[in-house]
Formats: C-alpha cells, sequence, structure tokens
C-alpha cells in the first residue's frame, strides 16, 4: 500500500471503532463475572480476528471485492437458505454452530448484499445515464434485496432486516432517486403498518409492538426486559453506580445483559458520561462514513460508504431507543459494543471497506 494511500485513510473510523470495542470489553468484563469471564474473554479473541480481517479486507482494493460481490451474494444465499434448516436458538434458526462458536450468515450477508447492490445501481447508471428513477430499474434493485431479506425474515430476525432497508435506501439517495419515491415509501410505510400488524406480522411480534407501547400491561412477563433496562439505565446517573456494582446487571435482572441491553449495563454501571459518549462516537462514525461516500473516487465508492453507514446509523438508533424504551424490541446488537463475533468481524470488515474506499480519493476536498 502506498504512502499516500495510508495518509488518505480517514484513520478516525478505526480509533472510534476500537474505542467502542474497549468500552463494549469493560461492559463485558463486569456483566460476565458469574461466568468466570467467558464471553468477555471470546470477545477479545474475535476482537483480534476482526482486526486481522480487517486489514486483509484494506489490502484488496474495493472494485475487485464489488466485481466479486455477485459471488459473495450467491454464496450467502445459499447459506441463508442452509440456517433455516437448522436448530433454532431462542426461536430463531438464525446460527450454525460449530462447536463451541456460532456463525451468522445474515451478519456477514451485510457485506455481501451492499456490495452487489453497489454494483447493480452503478451498471444502471453507467448504461442508462439518469434512469435510476425508472420504474423497472428500481425493480431490478429492489429484487436483489428481497431474496435476502425474505431469507432472514423467515428466520425471523426483522431487526436485522431493516438494517439491510436502511442501507439500500442511503443508497438510493446517495444514487440521486427522486423525491416522488421517497414521498411515496413514507406513504406506502404509513398505510402498510396497520395492515401488516393486523393481518401479516406473527404474534410474537404483534406482542413486542404492545409491550413497546405499554410495558406495564405485562411487568413480569413480556414487559419485564424493558422495564428493568430503563431502571437500570436511571439508576445509573451522571457517573454510574460504578463496575460489578450495578443491581439490574449483578443480580440477573437484565437479560441478555451481553449482547441486547449491554447499553443498559453501561448505563446503570458507568452512567450518563459514558453512555452519551457512546452515542457521540456513533455519531461521528456515521459522519464519517457519508463523508467518505462524499469524498470517493467513483460512484461505487459512494454507494458502499453510503449503505454502510445506513447499517452503522439503523444499529444505534435502534438499539440505544429500544432499551430505553423508545423503539420497540428487536433484538439488535449494538454494534462494536454487544458481545458477538459474527457481528463484530463484519462491523470491522465495513470499517476496512470504508479505509479501503478512502485510500483511493485523489485528494480530500479542501473548502475555500
Amino acid at each position: 500500500m502506498r504512502k499516500r494511500e495510508l495518509k488518505n485513510m480517514e484513520w478516525g473510523l478505526l480509533i472510534v471503532a476500537i474505542i467502542l470495542s474497549i468500552i463494549g470489553i469493560v461492559a463485558l468484563f463486569s456483566a460476565t463475572q458469574e461466568t468466570e469471564y467467558d464471553e468477555c474473554k471470546k470477545q477479545i479473541i474475535w476482537l483480534a480476528v476482526s482486526l486481522v480481517m480487517m486489514v486483509i479486507v484494506m489490502l484488496i482494493n474495493y472494485e475487485t471485492l464489488v466485481k466479486l460481490s455477485p459471488i459473495f451474494y450467491g454464496i450467502f444465499l445459499i447459506l441463508l437458505v442452509a440456517v433455516l434448516f437448522t436448530k433454532p436458538v431462542n426461536g430463531a434458526t438464525s446460527w450454525f454452530n460449530i462447536g463451541i462458536f456460532s456463525f451468522q450468515p445474515s451478519e456477514f450477508a451485510k457485506i455481501a448484499v451492499i456490495l452487489f447492490l453497489s454494483l447493480i445501481i452503478s451498471k444502471i447508471q453507467e448504461r442508462y445515464a439518469d434512469e435510476i428513477n425508472k420504474p423497472t430499474r428500481l425493480l431490478i434493485i429492489f429484487a436483489a434485496l428481497a431474496v435476502p431479506l425474505l431469507l432472514i425474515i423467515k428466520q425471523p430476525d426483522y431487526g436485522t432486516a431493516m438494517a439491510f432497508c436502511v442501507a439500500l435506501a442511503m443508497m438510493l439517495f446517495t444514487a440521486g432517486i427522486d423525491k416522488k419515491y421517497i414521498i411515496g415509501a413514507i406513504l406506502l410505510v404509513g398505510i402498510s403498518i396497520p395492515i401488516l400488524y393486523n393481518f401479516i406480522l406473527p404474534e410474537h411480534a404483534k406482542k413486542r409492538i404492545d409491550i413497546f407501547l405499554n410495558p406495564e400491561s405485562d411487568p413480569r412477563g413480556s414487559g419485564y426486559n424493558i422495564i428493568q433496562s430503563k431502571l437500570a439505565i436511571g439508576a445509573g446517573q451522571l457517573t454510574g453506580m460504578g463496575l460489578l456494582k450495578g443491581n439490574q446487571t449483578q443480580l440477573g435482572y437484565l437479560y441478555p445483559k451481553t449482547t441486547d441491553f449491554i447499553f443498559s449495563v453501561i448505563g446503570e454501571e458507568m452512567g450518563f458520561i459514558i453512555a452519551g459518549t457512546i452515542i457521540v462516537l456513533y455519531v461521528f462514525l456515521i459522519t464519517k462514513a457519508l463523508y467518505v461516500a462524499k469524498t470517493a473516487k467513483d460512484t461505487n465508492g459512494s454507494l458502499i460508504a453510503s449503505g454502510i453507514a445506513g447499517i452503522f446509523m439503523f444499529h444505534m438508533a435502534e438499539n440505544v431507543g429500544m432499551v430505553m424504551g423508545l423503539l420497540p424490541i428487536t433484538g439488535v446488537p449494538l454494534l462494536f459494543v454487544s458481545y458477538g463475533g459474527s457481528s463484530l468481524i463484519t462491523s470491522y470488515i465495513l470499517i476496512g471497506i470504508l479505509l479501503n474506499i478512502s485510500s483511493k480519493r485523489q485528494k480530500t476536498i479542501f473548502v475555500k
């Protein structure tokens, strides 16, 4: 890798990702003392693996990754079909169990789908200038997303499915989609929500929405987790109760405290200052990803960076929102912070791709 490319890289992305991971490991240390820090130890291993994977991705030109994306896309479609035949874990068939580890193909599919969608959108723009807004062209794009999306919904994993949708929305916005489609999509969502709730969503999904609206209606059942989460965050106040000292965390009231509710652990034991810092770091991460999209040397780079920004934005907003009772619980992890090898490796690969894209810029944009 040339010196100019190293200089062009947005190293702030990596620094922020590592800071978030360190905060996550500290929180996991506190949340896993009853299991002899098993998940904390594994997360440190996954972090090391993630950094290696990130470096590998940095060394491969992202244009090569885009060219190979149809192969990646096909492989993960096969994996998303195969995972449906595995034994359910907490009611979802989302993981392949390999010894003591598990592999979640829907996490890695984010990379393949973003790369493949960027290839399709850029090809359409090359061949049919200014025709990204033609219904037939959009149908091709939506069809490419629909196949993995339906397979992920089948698992069921609605949170990851929504992350895919947000990523595509960001990519289409970058590609210059007409405002009429944006307005139409908003109206369609508004009309679809009551139809989905009453006729399509399974009972467990409806129950999550009901509990989101009124968790006190079932305080010892479905509303238990969100009530305990809000108590934990509130109890932390400004500086927190201290590591290993959080009541909800240490007495087992938060579940699952190492994944979905890790932000609640941080809020309770480290307080508003650290919890707020996480949000600020995420805003920085998303802003930098969008800056990489703005300054990328080509359409593919801009589209990929926008899609990655969408993934980061959705996971932050949904996870923080759900543990504070502002959004329905969907089981979405807080990237870089929550426990999980598949999630962590995927997140650092996305960081590697962003660094790759930023390194290929001719020069940083200067504002007069």
